[in-house]
Formats: C-alpha cells, sequence, structure tokens
C-alpha cells in the first residue's frame, strides 16, 4: 500500500519507513521445541497476541543458543509477529535477560521514541498497510523486509513525546471505562449462572408452587408421558430399547413433586460423522447441511459449516436430524466442549456433536432441557474424560441426569427464565456496544495522532526531517566503519 503522501501533515513531519527509523530487524531464536528442563524463556506470537504478556506461563526451550544474550529483550525493544497473528506487536518496556525471543518475531529497535511507534502500530493506518495484499506485505505471513517497508508519518521528536503522553493519558480513561463495562459482564455472567441454578433446582418457582398445589402435575407423570411418547415416536425404526433407568442414590434432594430423568429418558442420544474427505462424491453438489461442533458456539444454528450428499447419508454414519434438535459439542478445545446448541435447520452432524433428538417433547420442554444443559455447561466438562483432548462421548451425555418437575411448573420455569434472560441479554449487549464504541474511538484518537491533529505544533521543535536525516547519518557512519573494520581484517 502506497500512503497517500498528499495528506495534510503538518510542515515539520515527513514520512518515513520502519525501517529507516529503527536499527536492522533481527529474526528470533529458533528452537527445537519448548518444555521443561531450561531456565531461559521463549516468548512466542502467542504470548504476545493478547497484549499483555503473562512472563509465568511463556515456556522454556529445550535448546539454548550458544549466545542467549543476542536474543535477550531491551527496553525499547518492539516484538512483531510474523506468522500466526501476522502484524501484533508488542513493546518490551524492562530489560528482560531469562528469555529470547521466538522465530516467528521480528525485533525492531526504534530510533525515534519507541513508545510513539508502539502506538502507531495499533493504528488503522498501520493494519492497513499489514492487511493490503497488493502491497505484498499480506496475511497469512510477512517476513523483516516487508515489514521494515510499513509507512510511518514522523512527528518532531518533542512532539512525539506530547503525543504519546496525550494517547496515555485519553487511553487510561478508555482503560478504565472499558473495565467498568467487562466486571459488569462478568457480573452479569454469574447472575445468568445463579438464575438458572434456582431454576434447575426449583428455587426459582418455590412460591408458585405453593400457590398453585391443588393443580400441580408430578415430574414422575410426566416422565411417564415422556417416556410413552418417546416408545411411539420409535415406532418403524427397529426394535425399540428402553432407556436405562438412572441410579440416583447419591443425587441431591429434590423439590416435591420432582423427579430424577436421565437426558436419555427424555431424548434420543445418536450422533453423526465425518464423510470421508477425499471422496468428492459426498460433497461436490450436495445439498444437505453439515455442522460441526464449532457451531454450538451459537445458541441457535441457522447455517452449516458444509453440504454434503444423498449418497453421503446413505454409505456412511452422517444422519440428517431434525429442526429443534438440541447438539451438545463433545470434543473441543477452550470453551466448545460441553457447549449446547439449538438446529434451527435440518442438518447432518460430525461425530464430535451428541445430537438430543426431542421432537416427541413439547416446545417448553425443549427449552427446560436446553436451559439445563446451559447450567450444567462446567459440570459436563468436568465429566469428560481423556488425555491431551478430554472428551465428553454419547454415554456420558446419555446418563447426564436433570430435575424434572410436572409440565405446568416446567412451563412457568422456561417463561421467567426466558425473560430473565432476555434481560440480562440486553444488558450485556449494550455494554458490548460500548465497548466497540471505546475501540473506534481508540482508533479515532490514534487517527489524529498521526495525522498531526491530537496535539498543538511547537515552531520551536525541531523538524522531524533532521531527525530523520541524523538517523540516517548515523546508520551511513556505522556501516562505513563496518566496512572499514572488515578491510583492515582482510
Amino acid at each position: 500500500m502506497i500512503v497517500d503522501r498528499a495528506q495534510g501533515l503538518p510542515a515539520t513531519w515527513a514520512f518515513a519507513t520502519l525501517g529507516e527509523v529503527t536499527t536492522k530487524p533481527q529474526y528470533g531464536w529458533t528452537t527445537k521445541a519448548t518444555g521443561a528442563g531450561n531456565n531461559l524463556k521463549l516468548l512466542r506470537t502467542s504470548d504476545i497476541s493478547t497484549g499483555r504478556v503473562n512472563w509465568k506461563t511463556v515456556p522454556t526451550c529445550v535448546n539454548e543458543p550458544d549466545d542467549p544474550s543476542k536474543f535477550f529483550l531491551n527496553a525499547g525493544d518492539i516484538v512483531v509477529a510474523r506468522a500466526g497473528s501476522v502484524g501484533k506487536s508488542f513493546l518490551i518496556r524492562e530489560d528482560v535477560t531469562d528469555a529470547v525471543f521466538a522465530s516467528y518475531l521480528v525485533r525492531f529497535t526504534p530510533k525515534i521514541l519507541p513508545e510513539y511507534v508502539n502506538f502507531f502500530m495499533q493504528s488503522r493506518r498501520y493494519w492497513e498497510q499489514i492487511e493490503d495484499k497488493s502491497s505484498g506485505i499480506a496475511i497469512p505471513n510477512v517476513n523483516a523486509s516487508k515489514l521494515s517497508q510499513v509507512e510511518i508519518p514522523v512527528a518532531p521528536l518533542n512532539e512525539q513525546r506530547r503525543i504519546v503522553d496525550k494517547i496515555e493519558s485519553l487511553f487510561a480513561q478508555l482503560d478504565h471505562g472499558e473495565a467498568g463495562l467487562r466486571d459488569v459482564q462478568k457480573l452479569l455472567a454469574r447472575y445468568r449462572q445463579s438464575v438458572l441454578k434456582v431454576a434447575v433446582t426449583g428455587q426459582l418457582t418455590a412460591n408458585w408452587r405453593a400457590e398453585n398445589a391443588d393443580r400441580l402435575e408430578s415430574g414422575s407423570d410426566l416422565l411417564a408421558r415422556i417416556l410413552e411418547a418417546r416408545r411411539e415416536n420409535w415406532q418403524g425404526r427397529g426394535k425399540y430399547k428402553e432407556p436405562a433407568v438412572p441410579d440416583t442414590s447419591d443425587m441431591p434432594e429434590l423439590p416435591k413433586g420432582w423427579v430424577w430423568a436421565s437426558t436419555e429418558q427424555v431424548a434420543f442420544v445418536e450422533t453423526g460423522a465425518t464423510p470421508k474427505k477425499g471422496n468428492s462424491e459426498y460433497y461436490d453438489g450436495g445439498d444437505i447441511p453439515w455442522v460441526t461442533s464449532t457451531a454450538v458456539n451459537e445458541s441457535s444454528i441457522a447455517s452449516p459449516q458444509a453440504y454434503i450428499t444423498e449418497r453421503a447419508l446413505k454409505e456412511t454414519n452422517a444422519k440428517l436430524f431434525p429442526v429443534g434438535t438440541l447438539v451438545v459439542a463433545m470434543y473441543g478445545e477452550g470453551k466448545t466442549r460441553g457447549m449446547v446448541s439449538e438446529l434451527g435447520i435440518e442438518a447432518a452432524t460430525n461425530q464430535a456433536c451428541a445430537a438430543l433428538v426431542v421432537e416427541h417433547l413439547s416446545a417448553a420442554l425443549r427449552r427446560h432441557l436446553k436451559w439445563f444443559y446451559k447450567f450444567y455447561y462446567e459440570a459436563v466438562r468436568l465429566l469428560s474424560s481423556g488425555g491431551v483432548q478430554p472428551n465428553l462421548n454419547l454415554s456420558l451425555v446419555k446418563a447426564t441426569c436433570f430435575p424434572l418437575p410436572g409440565e405446568n411448573e416446567a412451563d412457568e420455569i422456561v417463561a421467567r427464565l426466558d425473560k430473565e434472560m432476555h434481560r440480562i441479554e440486553l444488558i450485556n449487549q449494550s455494554c458490548q456496544a460500548e465497548l466497540t464504541r471505546s475501540a473506534a474511538l481508540r482508533q479515532s484518537i490514534l487517527k489524529d495522532a498521526f495525522a498531526g491533529k491530537l496535539v498543538p505544533q511547537d515552531p520551536s521543535d525541531e523538524p522531524a526531517s533532521e531527525l530523520l536525516a541524523r538517523i540516517r547519518a548515523e546508520r551511513d557512519a556505522a556501516a562505513s566503519k563496518k566496512r572499514t573494520r572488515k578491510k583492515v581484517t582482510a
């Protein structure tokens, strides 16, 4: 990307490239692996991705460089990711003598104010150049040469200090406001879990039960009707297998009239498959929606990740599930495993999903089961087994028990939950909108900062052109000295 030099920068400013205002960029140390056994830490791309480095979680090198000091990080260094979170940068504010930086990071040491360069590398002007493929500075990776070509508007050195001070002051105010908004979101998450807890334990409707004692249906009567509907819904699909009665001897006491039911007693618990990727006949021209466990990150699944063919359904274990089926992720790192969503479309799933087919349940009972799984999310994750990637399995999902009231109380619980969750979501959306507005305001501040509009100019400041000329002269002198040394050595 060519920066528009016709943009109205102040007369004392000048354009330069990162390469012109920094020392020669340096790639980090290439280590064979990371792990225990050495004291030297290795700063990686993933460690700087959040904008803060938690040095306690930075791993150590298995093999160390012969001269680690060449890769030590010094105050004022800026490391930039050239793969992964491409273009993400991090300013080193204190000397670090117990860590080196990894090969997918590039070190730049500014000859102008490091904080000024650091803020520029957060601006949209910088990111537009990183993301512009036409310039050759393209995702998914860049190199030191391409990064060095990024253009930066350079203010006089004294104005750089004023700009940095002003940005830090304004950003501190935004930080305070954003921290408050995130605190509210955390409180909302805890409150949401509390509401779900009182709902599934019967506390939410305790007074309602007392007021409607004469017309309450028992959970056991409802379960009997569900089992009958389950049996009838199976007709024509082969031999019916009665779901196992759960062992509830160690389960806590429920409100009067409630019973424990297993997921298998109220739903058909199935899973899907991934048709062989190399077989084009399973995918080409397919019109059957197919989803994976990543789809559960949304409350309702409205679009597929791919389409498969009728042949894939016939020749593999993939199955088409109806609208309203609850989908529980059995595999997945991070927050995915154990999450629940609902099919808003007919779709097949892969084997990482447990499909809870609930066509025979009323709409309220489907939502009651879905709300329970949202409450039980953390506990479901703890039930998972496995090593490097702990997973759930169909047996665990089938055996998961939940408290079942009568249908009229379930209707009341769902109505109250829907209302309260809607209110929580509106507040959360409001917080998120303010966070988005704050992020936009940061970019507006940075835009003004690097257009010379954030702080007033001082006519007595040394122009940026003279600063850049001095940096260039120092670099030329250093290069000449280096060449002379080589000749003498020769």
